[in-house]
């Protein structure tokens, strides 16, 4: 009787947002808010393109340093660059992983018509967040899956990611209207959220499409029943045990790392103002 209690025991949500929101994207997290919860991740945008509000590549770039970012195409498709020297275009299903390293700059743009996508930022370990630049673009149909789960990081039932990363796993996942899942996070991950883009899911409360869900410190599984079509993103890992140490677009664990990143950055962009690409 004590095992079948503890097999369906819930794990509680501690925290929900619906972050807030600017033009077609709407902010879940961020490093200086629920980023404190849920580190190493520590950033995360919903983004719903319908037509407007699309700038051009050339007023988009921005710099980042000490994390790796994370775009995961739900939807339509994205025009991609960085100072890597990568471009390309990110169809429907694709991801983009940049771990940044030291300093990298990169840009987007939505494609015309109906685009979604979630952005996530992981806080990257001390020998890793003034490292190498890397940088990862998988396809669609190179993202491995297992049952009703994409593996975007990590392994999850057997299933890895072409990504190196850090500990941790990030999932897509769609369910069917009533379809029950059961997530079961790998040992030592005491950190767990999720993510809804589309439907709704119950666990121990209901959350709606455009909503970020904590749930409490715990190694115990996440049980969700989908109402309606679903799909939601999940991440788990264990916490990071560093400080976040902020810059303007930079996540750092001392300040003499992010002064570094920084100074990096600045270096880069003053070549790009220098051969014209910076266009502000």
């Amino acid at each position: 009787m004590l095992a079948t209690k503890l097999q369906h025991q819930e794990r509680n949500i501690i925290h929900r947002t619906k972050g807030h929101s600017g033009g077609p994207i709407t902010r879940l997290m961020s490093p200086s808010d629920l980023g404190e919860l849920v580190k190493p991740f520590v950033f995360l945008d919903l983004a719903v393109f319908d037509g407007d509000h699309r700038r051009s590549m050339e007023t988009m770039w921005h710099p980042h340093s000490g994390i790796a970012t994370i775009t995961v195409m739900l939807e339509g498709g994205v025009q991609i660059a960085e100072t890597t020297g990568k471009r390309g275009v990110l169809p429907k299903g694709s991801i983009e992983f940049m771990q940044a390293g030291n300093g990298v700059w990169h840009t987007g743009q939505a494609e015309p018509g109906h685009v979604k996508a979630f952005q996530l930022w992981i806080a990257l370990p001390p020998e890793l967040e003034n490292g190498p630049i890397a940088s990862h673009y998988v396809l669609p149909d190179d993202v491995p899956a297992t049952g009703p789960a994409r593996v975007i990081l990590g392994e999850y039932d057997g299933v890895k990611s072409p990504i190196p990363t850090p500990p941790m796993t990030y999932l897509v996942v769609n369910l069917e209207d009533g379809e029950r899942w059961t997530y079961q996070p790998p040992e030592g991950h005491d950190v767990g959220w999720l993510a809804v883009s589309d439907g709704r899911v119950r666990s121990s409360s209901t959350i709606p499409a455009g909503e970020l869900a904590i749930f409490e410190p715990s190694q115990a599984p996440i049980h969700v029943v989908a109402e309606g079509a679903t799909r939601f993103v999940i991440g788990s890992a264990p916490q990071h045990p560093h400080d976040l140490v902020l810059g303007n677009y930079s996540v750092h664990t001392t300040q003499r790392a992010l002064d570094q990143g920084e100074a990096e950055i600045r270096r880069i962009g003053r070549e790009l103002q220098a051969n014209g690409t910076l266009q502000r």
